[in-house]
């Protein structure tokens, strides 16, 4: 049984590898990589130890350094004001409760299951839905951040998504338990969710202790990346939330 569970990881681990490759490999076809090679910083992440889950945490051969955002602040100013007009534009109705939301399902796309990311277990305020965009978008930052981790020779972990739809019946909750909440959320609108900066899930064998073998921090920086990237595509607008201890994201 051992044996068997770990095969089926082994097969996973390479399947998505192998997503990976095949989409990094037909980027650099297109010539949109404009990645230029520089001398490795101080906090780059070498390969993984032997100690790293199997095939998880293939090794490049020359792993790419780990450069963060000079400033959170600065690379994620997006405040309320620029979010809520971007949800305005690309978002649903508010939904007035959960089960009115079973019947907005047309205009919603279901999120809580996604080989590139979690949903955290313990979400209570919000229900896994966006708009179509805002879906792709959060699935291309799962599918982008692995990938980010692989070519620079981090093991494999995936981002956690703790906040996503909320109905109206949820922000008059949170507006009752939380001074921090707002009634005029973005996420009343499905087009914005919330991703863990100092939480994250390792890849792991089935039936395994899960193991960290890489520091918040520096997962942090790998993420910071990813979405600095994807903001100056315009693809997204992003505030980096301390108190929260989350990346505040809505599509544009």
């Amino acid at each position: 049984m051992r044996r068997l569970k770990k095969n089926i990881y082994l097969g996973f681990c390479a399947s998505v590898l192998g997503v990976l490759t095949i989409l990094r490999y037909t980027t650099s076809l297109a010539g949109t990589s404009d990645v230029q090679p520089e001398p490795a910083a101080a906090d780059t992440v070498q390969t993984p130890s032997p100690a790293a889950p199997p095939r998880a945490s293939l090794s490049v051969s020359r792993p790419h350094p780990i450069r963060s955002v000079p400033s959170y602040d600065r690379a994620f100013p997006d405040p309320q004001d620029v979010q809520i007009r971007a949800a305005l534009k690309w978002g649903v109705k508010p939904v007035l409760s959960r089960v009115q939301a079973e019947h907005r399902k047309s205009e919603l796309v279901y999120v809580g299951s996604n080989p590139f990311y979690t949903i955290d277990p313990a979400m209570r305020s919000s229900i896994p839905y966006l708009v179509p965009r805002a879906s792709n978008l959060l699935q291309d930052i799962g599918r982008n951040f692995l990938d980010s981790l692989y070519v620079k020779g981090v093991p494999l972990h995936k981002i956690i998504v703790t906040s996503v739809l909320r109905t109206e019946d949820d922000v008059a909750r949170l507006l009752r338990q939380n001074g921090n909440a707002n009634e005029q959320s973005c996420h009343r609108f499905a087009t914005t969710f919330d991703l863990s900066y100092n939480r994250y899930v390792t890849v792991s064998p089935p039936g395994e202790p899960q193991r960290r073998a890489v520091q918040n921090d520096t997962l942090k920086w790998v993420l910071s990346e990813v979405l600095r990237d994807l903001r100056q595509q315009e693809r997204c607008y992003v505030k980096h939330e301390i108190k929260q201890g989350c990346f505040h994201i809505t599509v544009r």
